[in-house]
This record gives structure tokens, sequence and C-alpha cells, in this order.
């Protein structure tokens, strides 16, 4: 399917991607503690609120 420069390629570029991701975040990591403070509850709420569908659309069906 893949050849065998195509799969090193991938390898490099995903392990790449993650170190990158990774410096990047640890270089912001105080800005997002100030800018991002709460996100975790709308996170919950979202996940309460796809939670509460599927739970309605099951009830619905039978």
């Amino acid at each position: 399917m893949f050849t065998t420069n195509q799969l090193i390629f991938a390898v490099c570029f995903f392990t790449a991607f993650v170190i990158l991701m990774v410096i990047s975040y640890r270089k912001d990591r105080k800005l997002h503690k100030k800018q991002y403070k709460g996100s975790l509850w709308v996170l919950v709420g979202f996940m309460v609120f796809v939670g509460l569908l599927l739970l309605v659309k099951s009830v619905l069906k039978h």
C-alpha cells in the first residue's frame, strides 16, 4: 500500500510535528492558563449536552 520511503517520511513528519507541538505548548503554558481559565467546564457542559441528546434519541426510538 505504501512504499518504504513514504512510511519513513510519515514517521519522521509525525515525530517532528509532535515535538514542535509540545515545545509550542510549553512556551505558551502561562498564557493558556490565563486565557482559557474555566474552559474545562465548557467541555463538561458540551459532553453533558451530547449525552442528553443521545439519551433523548434512545428514549424516543423505543
